[in-house]
């Protein structure tokens, strides 16, 4: 449940970048909308009927939303200002889809179909006020450019080529290559 509910915040806050969508707001928004929409009511709905109990698509917003809020106080680190970094509303379209999971009696093509349009319809709106709040993003975006890392945390440039020759290499890649066959070679004669 840990592993599905981490792995499928990494996607929805992917889904749609939540600092690109202050950066460009109204440009991104339909972007935006779409495809956190989606991503919302996909982990919801696979987490939800995982369990089988109404408010456990709530819970996966609320663990979301706290993932995000961890991420807000980095780049605030990094020098943005607060109020500029936007933490997206999924916690009342979540409850939404709770609410109809629950009323169609746990139907999970209704959850799906009246409550993904539920969401659909809702978060946009719930993330318009959100983006309303948020100061001047045109300006603040060219004011605060996106911060470069320091030299320590630069990443160096692969060396294209450089362990191509290399036997370690070599030897690795074709280790991983053959183990298919000689698993199921052993397998076949192991049946024997």
């Amino acid at each position: 449940i840990v592993v599905v509910a981490v792995n499928s915040t990494l996607l929805t806050i992917n889904a749609g970048d939540y600092i690109f969508y202050t950066d460009w707001a109204w440009t991104s928004f339909v972007v935006f909308s779409v495809s956190q929409s989606t991503m919302l009511v996909v982990g919801a709905i696979y987490y939800m009927l995982f369990t089988g109990v109404p408010g456990t698509a709530t819970y996966y917003a609320t663990i979301m939303t706290i993932y995000t809020w961890v991420a807000k106080g980095a780049w605030f680190a990094l020098g943005y200002p607060y109020d500029f970094i936007v933490t997206p509303v999924w916690i009342p379209s979540a409850m939404l889809l709770d609410l109809t999971y629950w009323a169609t009696r746990r139907n999970k093509h209704a959850a799906i179909i009246i409550g993904g349009t539920l969401v659909g319809l809702s978060l946009p709106i719930f993330n318009m006020i959100n983006l309303l709040l948020v100061r001047d993003p045109l300006e603040m975006a060219f004011k605060y450019p996106r911060p470069t890392l320091p030299p320590y945390m630069t990443p160096i440039e692969p060396q294209v080529g450089k362990f191509y020759n290399s036997p370690v290499t070599l030897g690795s890649g074709a280790g991983a290559v053959l183990s298919v066959p000689i698993a199921a070679l052993g397998a076949k004669l192991n049946t024997w």
